[in-house]
């Protein structure tokens, strides 16, 4: 039985007349085939999103060895180069030495060959022969002869460990130099060593990268399937509910009073449009879904009461404050335009009243069209989907947001 066709059975059964207000589309509800197709298709993603995994972590285990092998070729680099600047400092000092220690033997070559000259020769000046000059006899001459003769053979020993000095200095240098040489090479070495692990890791490192990327791809299409499912599900779950309580408010008869209308009064205008009142009745049917429990005075998100659902359903659609506020059943009645049972639309909100008055109302649901409603019913029940006249004294009229 269609809908439409449940709905004119519950025009005939209560007496009202059905409008062409515009109701909800009915939830499809997709096949059994429907949905093993999105479950094989979500299975076939999950299969190639494992092995891409799979793939990713072996080239990410290698990423890592790589990049292990490379931080061992820098650290050997950089000692390699710590190890050449000491080279190249005791190369640089063993120079200067034999530079320095050459200039000394040079200098004293210089002075003993003149003092030698002027001593023995007496070809000097004036002021290197006047000790010999001023002597006091020929012993004193003689003496002093004695004593120049001694620093020649000082000065000349001077010399020759001058020279013996400069030998060694010349030697240290050479080894210091073969000592930079060596480790130029050696450090040249490192550094090829550094660059081919560096260009393997870098190598890596693209490869893990594309198959990151294939694999972020793979896992949006499998996220993708697995929702694809899941709402071929709860759709189908839903379809399946709707129909049961539709079947059952189609055959239930009997269904108390409606109260009369004496005149009661509400807003003049409404605030909303047809699309945010359709938002408001989406989010109260998912409350519904999701089986949220009813708890006095809650305004979700986890849990409501009847006024609760009404405020954040709207709120939900885009009402605030000073447009919409949270208020007990009774005042949305005054709060809201009343429109006949008869012009209802999925939107509209339904009172319940012990007393066909509006102090006396103590229920407030939402319309979904069909003659079904959204509501937290009670504690013992929770947020329902169920028929309007499951619950007794329904006003005559709804409220238009």
């Amino acid at each position: 039985m269609s809908h439409r066709i449940k709905a004119i059975a519950l025009a005939v059964i209560f007496g009202l007349t059905l409008t062409t207000a515009p109701a909800l589309a009915a939830t499809p509800k997709p096949t059994l085939a429907q949905i093993e197709a999105a479950k094989k298709a979500e299975a076939a993603k999950k299969k190639i999103a494992d092995e891409a995994a799979k793939k990713l972590a072996a080239a990410n285990q290698t990423l890592r060895t790589l990049t292990a092998k490379a931080n061992a070729a820098q650290a050997l680099y950089t000692k390699a180069k710590q190890e050449l600047a000491i080279a190249t400092t005791a190369a640089n000092a063993a120079a200067e030495y034999a530079r320095q220690t050459q200039l000394a033997v040079a200098e004293a070559h210089r002075v003993i060959g003149k003092m030698a000259a002027n001593a023995y020769i007496m070809g000097g000046s004036l002021t290197d022969i006047e000790p010999l000059l001023s002597a006091n006899g020929p012993q004193d001459l003689i003496d002093q002869i004695s004593t120049l003769d001694k620093l020649g053979v000082q000065n000349t020993m001077a010399l020759e460990r001058y020279k013996a000095a400069e030998v060694i200095a010349r030697a240290a240098k050479v080894k210091a130099d073969e000592a930079k040489v060596a480790q130029e090479t050696a450090t040249a070495k490192v550094a090829a060593a550094k660059k081919v692990a560096d260009d393997a890791r870098t190598l890596q490192q693209k490869e893990v990268n594309k198959l990151q990327a294939i694999q972020d791809k793979l896992a949006r299409e499998l996220a993708s399937a697995k929702r694809v499912r899941i709402t071929l599900e709860q759709q189908r779950a839903l379809a399946l509910l709707e129909e049961s309580l539709a079947n059952t408010a189609a055959n239930t008869g009997g269904q108390k009073k409606v109260w009369p209308d004496i005149g009661f009064k509400g807003r003049s205008t409404i605030r909303t449009t047809e699309a945010q009142r359709a938002v408001a009745v989406a989010f109260a049917k998912k409350q519904v879904l999701a089986r949220k429990p009813y708890i006095w005075g809650s305004e979700g998100p986890n849990s409501f009461d009847c006024s609760g659902l009404v405020y954040a359903a709207y709120k939900s659609a885009g009402l605030g404050w000073p447009n919409w506020d949270r208020l007990n059943s009774a005042l949305y009645a005054g709060y809201t335009k009343h429109v006949s049972i008869d012009e209802l639309v999925p939107g509209d909100l339904l009172f319940y009243s012990y007393k066909g008055t509006i102090s006396s109302i103590h229920h407030i649901t939402i319309y979904a069209g069909n003659g079904m409603m959204w509501e937290a019913n009670s504690k013992g029940k929770g947020l329902l989907y169920s028929n309007i006249y499951s619950i007794k004294g329904l006003m005559p009229f709804g409220g238009r947001v």
